[in-house]
């Protein structure tokens, strides 16, 4: 045998001596290559969001050109969906008492109102929508999330970090009963290893079963003290925690890429539809690349009162993701998410950076949120939306192409699918055996081929949709698509 076909053979006894991925009845989405054997003739395809409607606009004295570090979330209880944010006029710094953590709500996802909340006095008046005020280790990167820990003492419903890095510095617990009054779970900092200037994510892994903190580091280790320049890039560690104050040493995230540029906020969160994918809309942050013509940074200078430091760099997001517990950010798609765009204003330092989020916004609809114009007198936060998944697709064209899974295992009755084609596509599945034999009754020319755009269908042969005579047994799914994106799909009862 040639040394090549060996090897391809032994790779393949291997494979077939692996474990089959057990999928359960969980959603999956095409944001990785884990489940991918085979591609012919198909790809994976990123999709960016589309911008739908100005959210907010920074507009009132305590607010200004520097707000940011925006969180989303919903609360599905209180029927609300809630913003946190940073509001400052004046530059960002470690001592500055200008700072105030600021909140916005809606009952859609969609129009958003800034309600008074009489908390703090700002510039002569407690008619404002400020929570915290006096502290920038509380007011610099406030960033909350809902506790979904079914052990959680419900006084402590919302829990969030904030802080900053340097000598004596770090990331603060604080908890609240109602998403608007927020207390220290004690005062001394409970992880102090990390850059931390930017916003700090966690939340509650119910895959882990802990909670879990993303936090920005230094590949290198830090900034040089004389220029600084940073040590590396940017990047991202993680740390978990069994009671949100007790924290395990920090553990630096791997990468199935090479790191070459900036990871400013990863803003990595549980994707709710599929919570054992963490989806980071993450910020890339261009440091001395600047795109600005002169004429357009004399304009805005004048214009708009913008920080003109910010014109030497630029910014965008980007779609990393994660399997819970893995370590590991998959980047699949190195390619800007949300781009800077057609606006000028948008291509200067820390513009286009995503908030912490995604909700559900319509049906079909997923809206995450970006801010727009930072440094300037105009800053606001963008929604732009996607389809529910469609963060990225199993996509094929005109001339058709196929996917293959590797060996897994799944419980339920039915194959669901969340796709799309053109009105000449089609999507069709075939059931395998372990081995990548059509199992009769299930295979391509039995399957009642699907042309259609929809987020829940269920796929039939001609026998019918029932598979469960195949659960728990070792199956491959062949995906047979012309001019057609499979979004996700999961088995269910």
């Amino acid at each position: 045998m040639k040394p090549l076909l060996f090897i391809l053979a032994l790779l393949s006894s291997l494979q077939a001596l692996a474990e089959p991925i057990a999928l359960g009845s969980r959603r999956e989405l095409f944001v990785d290559r884990l489940l991918i054997d085979q591609l012919d003739e198909a790809t994976l395809e990123m999709h960016a969001p589309r911008p739908a409607s100005v959210a907010l606009r920074f507009d009132k004295p305590w607010e200004g050109r520097f707000s940011g570090y925006i969180t989303v979330l919903h609360d599905a209880e209180r029927k609300l969906f809630r913003m946190y944010y940073r509001g400052t006029p004046t530059l960002p710094t470690a001592s500055n008492k200008s700072e105030y953590t600021c909140y916005a709500e809606s009952q859609d996802g969609r129009v958003w109102t800034k309600p008074n909340l009489g908390l703090h006095e700002a510039f002569g008046t407690k008619d404002n929508n400020i929570l915290l005020a006096g502290d920038p280790l509380a007011t610099h990167n406030f960033a909350p999330f809902l506790d979904t820990n079914p052990a959680a003492p419900p006084e402590q419903r919302y829990k969030a970090l904030s802080g900053l890095g340097g000598k004596g510095g770090g990331l603060r617990a604080w908890s609240s009963v109602d998403g608007l009054k927020w207390t220290k779970l004690r005062e001394e900092p409970v992880l102090t290893k990390g850059a931390f200037d930017s916003q700090n994510v966690a939340f509650w892994s119910a895959e882990e079963k802990c909670y879990v903190a993303y936090f920005r580091v230094f590949t290198g280790g830090g900034t040089d003290e004389k220029t600084w320049k940073p040590k590396g890039v940017r990047w991202v560690s993680r740390s978990t925690s069994a009671d949100f104050v007790n924290w395990t040493p920090a553990v630096m995230m791997k990468c199935d890429r090479p790191l070459v540029d900036h990871i400013y906020v990863s803003q990595t969160q549980p994707y709710f539809r599929a919570p054992h994918i963490e989806v980071a809309t993450a910020a890339r942050f261009m440091q001395g690349q600047s795109s600005l013509d002169e004429p357009a940074k004399k304009y805005m200078a004048d214009d708009a009162k913008a920080y003109t430091a910010l014109f030497s760099d630029s910014s965008e997001a980007v779609l990393m993701t994660s399997r819970a517990g893995s370590g590991l950010y998959n980047r699949t798609f190195m390619e800007g998410f949300v781009r800077p765009g057609l606006h000028f204003r948008n291509w200067t330092s820390r513009a286009n950076y995503p908030a912490c989020g995604l909700i559900q916004t319509g049906k079909s609809e997923l809206s995450l949120f970006v801010q727009r114009h930072y440094g300037q007198g105009v800053n606001l936060v963008e929604r732009c939306t996607l389809r529910l998944d469609g963060f990225a697709s199993l996509h094929a064209g005109y001339e058709g192409g196929s996917m293959t899974t590797k060996p897994l295992t799944f419980t339920g009755r039915a194959l669901h699918l969340n796709f799309a084609t053109g009105a000449a596509g089609h999507v069709a599945v075939e059931i395998q055996d372990e081995g990548g034999a059509p199992i009769p009754g299930f295979t391509l020319e039995d399957c009642v081929a699907q042309s259609y755009d929809d987020i829940d269908r269920v796929i039939r042969w001609k026998s019918g949709s029932d598979v469960s005579a195949l659960a728990g047994k070792p199956v491959r799914l062949k995906f047979d698509l012309r001019d057609a994106d499979v979004f996700s799909f999961w088995f269910a009862p």
